[in-house]
């Protein structure tokens, strides 16, 4: 009697493409999020979730879901109770074996949240849709406006404590050599001009400037592995990847910067989880103007 052969299902650590996703729905392990969203209309990417979505996905917020609640020493997104982030999860389907996929409307800066969250709390199998939304509906991929729930799983947490740095340990290293602190912002708010987000402008003393969107091709994809690497290469000099730590305006797009690293082959850096939203909330602590 000839023996039975099981395919193993593919996993996914950075990011997958429209056409590889779609030929994985169906999958029993695979839960797929929407986290599509908008500063500046915080309802929006619900609204954008309930008119189409991809088949099988769930909606996860940006502020009531993928951060916890602002308070008089944060920034405009603190990071979730790791405990309270994985109940969530797990009340939506996942558990440590899942192959979780994210997607938000196409550059991957929402997205990448929940993609450094999820491994943040110790789950292995976790990419973001390359492209986005957007990709998908250009190939004219399946949409469903319906939302089905997935039957609960229990997550446990092995939460990374290492993974991300504090406002106080971002003050003490960012003039020690070997760390290089980057800021995912654009260059217009890096620089102090043009900001329509944050009280104050400028950047923390020492950072140096590396627009997410930078990692992205004119096709609104990931550029290639290998030209990643060239690039981010270019600029960690001798420094390695461990080295670095990623900031924004508020540690949420700073998230997209680690997933391109990551992507690169270059693992390691970590998250200022407060960012500059969270640094300007003490006086105390220096601000620079100008590009770099």
């Amino acid at each position: 009697m000839a023996a039975i052969v099981r395919c193993r299902m593919p996993h996914f650590t950075t990011l997958i493409d429209a056409g590889t996703l779609c030929e994985q729905l169906g999958r029993d392990d695979l839960v797929i999020f929407d986290c599509r969203f908008d500063l500046a209309n915080v309802h929006w990417g619900e609204a954008q979730f309930a008119e189409a979505h991809l088949p099988g996905a769930q909606y996860l917020h940006l502020d009531r879901d993928l951060s916890s609640a602002i308070t008089p020493h944060s920034g405009r997104h603190p990071l979730p109770d790791p405990e309270a982030f994985a109940r969530r999860l797990g009340a939506l389907g996942v558990d440590a074996g899942c192959q979780v996929v994210a997607y938000d409307q196409g550059n991957g800066g929402y997205a990448s949240r929940l993609w450094w969250l999820a491994r943040w709390i110790g789950l292995a199998h976790v990419a973001v849709l390359d492209g986005g939304f957007a990709t998908w509906r250009v190939a004219g991929l399946p949409l469903e406006t319906r939302t089905r729930a997935r039957a609960p799983r229990t997550l446990t947490p092995r939460v990374r404590p290492d993974a991300w740095v504090t406002s106080a340990q971002v003050d003490a290293m960012r003039g020690r050599p070997g760390t290089l602190l980057v800021d995912a912002r654009g260059a217009e708010r890096f620089a102090g001009r043009n900001e329509t987000i944050d009280p104050v402008a400028g950047h923390v003393p020492g950072a140096r400037s590396r627009p997410f969107l930078d990692n992205l091709g004119a096709d609104g994809r990931f550029l290639p592995a290998d030209e990643l690497r060239r690039r981010w290469t270019t600029v960690l000099g001798a420094l390695p990847p461990s080295g670095v730590v990623a900031m924004c305006g508020s540690g949420v797009t700073a998230c997209q910067n680690l997933l391109a690293l990551e992507h690169a082959g270059l693992p390691g850096a970590r998250l200022y989880a407060g960012s500059w939203s969270e640094w300007i909330r003490d006086p105390a602590r220096s601000v620079a103007i100008g590009s770099f």
